[in-house]
């Protein structure tokens, strides 16, 4: 049943209003539930939502546009919190290899694995990165991604990982989304750095990650907190460096392992921690305590095959708010589809439809820090919303693959329509 809302106004209506988007159900998904409002409507002004409420209740705005939609639903923009588009090459090939039974560390042994999506990455050019970049972004924002985070961790040098930044920095500037960019240098040793892990994290907090800031070229540090990767000590330095420098932090934690990566997050109150298959109820407890949001990525399970799941019982018990995407990269998730997130992260994390949408709008917001200004429907949020000619919320689940006709309003403009 539909859950009944007050419309998000103050006594006195707004002195302003831009446009007025009306007929359709609004799923406003206010604190993280479908909070429905049958024949809805929204009132926009320079950007934002200035109300929202029953068609009946809305004020009369002389001089705005008026948009009628017949039936459906309108849901706020997709928030996909945890991508890696920019990178060089692919690997379709190795792919391919392992689905004919050979090895991960045989493909690493021939110049494969990580290694070289870091070597096509250092031999590209920025304009040859951006342009791989838009290939892949283009189909998320064909359905309905409004924000989109991107990190780097492909180029594992100061000049590649600075130049990965500048192009997400790019992307922002000529696409009508919000993207907000990750610092991810810690997420792999570079070759020229074997056997001197804390060498290579004394580059990054010394001299990286100072100029990241300087420049302005990241919103967030993250870091991978695995046996193959970077242990929780040279972690913590990283997470020490970041804040340092007036930058949160967040995590790759408890993918294969358990080192409680989590809690560490926890522990510096991170956006994020993400991945998580092998979290305990104590690093629940302590993600809910650090106000750390779990981003659960069920493309790289399906891809990898993996068993373990996620602790979502854990996660509803202590109220640790989870968040879904597509953790688009190119060895483990080549996903390209938020919407197809939506359906595996309840088929194979039993997530319920109402938390998995509320997995890719209002808790993915606030795993990138932006509760305030994105996420739901509702006055003061940016005017970012989709219209489905669809009859429930759960038909965003239940269809796999295919594009589903939608409009895509952003900052209060229509940004595309899309047909089947």
């Amino acid at each position: 049943m539909p859950v009944a809302i007050s419309p998000s106004f103050s006594s006195e209506p707004p002195a302003r209003c831009d446009s007025v988007w009306r007929g359709a159900t609004l799923v406003t998904m206010q604190d993280g539930h479908y909070n429905l409002i049958e024949n809805g409507a929204i009132a926009v002004a320079g950007g934002k939502i200035v109300w929202t409420g029953p068609a009946r209740d809305c004020p009369v705005f002389a001089g705005a546009t008026q948009h009628e939609f017949e039936g459906g639903i309108i849901t706020p923009g997709f928030v996909d919190c945890h991508t890696h588009l920019v990178f060089g090459g692919d690997r379709s090939a190795e792919f391919e290899q392992r689905l004919n039974g050979v090895s991960y560390a045989e493909i690493a042994a021939g110049g494969g694995g990580i290694l070289s999506t870091v070597n096509a990455t250092r031999e590209a050019t920025e304009d040859e990165l951006l342009a791989q970049a838009l290939f892949r972004l283009q189909p998320l924002l064909a359905e309905g991604v409004t924000c989109v985070e991107i990190k780097s961790g492909y180029g594992l040098s100061v000049e590649s990982e600075l130049k990965m930044l500048r192009v997400i920095r790019r992307l922002g500037v000529m696409l009508p989304v919000d993207v907000k960019s990750t610092c991810l240098a810690a997420h792999a040793l570079p070759p020229e750095f074997k056997g001197c892990a804390d060498d290579y994290i004394d580059l990054i907090c010394n001299t990286l990650l100072p100029v990241v800031a300087s420049e302005n070229l990241a919103d967030a540090v993250d870091a991978f907190c695995e046996h193959l990767a970077f242990s929780p000590d040279q972690v913590e330095r990283v997470f020490n460096a970041a804040e340092a420098l007036g930058l949160p932090v967040k995590l790759h934690a408890e993918q294969l392992s358990s080192l409680h990566g989590s809690a560490l997050a926890a522990k510096h109150h991170a956006l994020s921690a993400d991945h998580l298959e092998y979290a305990t109820d104590e690093d629940a407890q302590a993600m809910a305590a650090g106000g750390t949001v779990a981003v659960l990525l069920p493309g790289a399970y399906y891809l990898l095959r993996e068993t373990q799941c996620p602790p979502v019982e854990a996660f509803r018990k202590h109220q640790v708010p989870m968040a879904l995407a597509s953790d688009a990269n190119p060895g483990t998730s080549p996903a390209l589809s938020l919407r197809l997130m939506l359906n595996m992260g309840c088929t194979l994390f039993r997530l319920t439809p109402e938390e998995a949408l509320a997995g890719i709008t209002c808790h993915g917001a606030r795993a990138l820090g932006l509760q305030e200004t994105h996420g739901t429907l509702e006055a003061g949020k940016v005017a970012d919303f989709i219209h489905w000619p669809l009859s429930r919320p759960a038909e965003l689940v239940y269809w796999l693959g295919g594009q589903l006709p939608c409009t895509v309003v952003y900052r209060g403009e229509v940004r595309g329509e899309f047909r089947s």
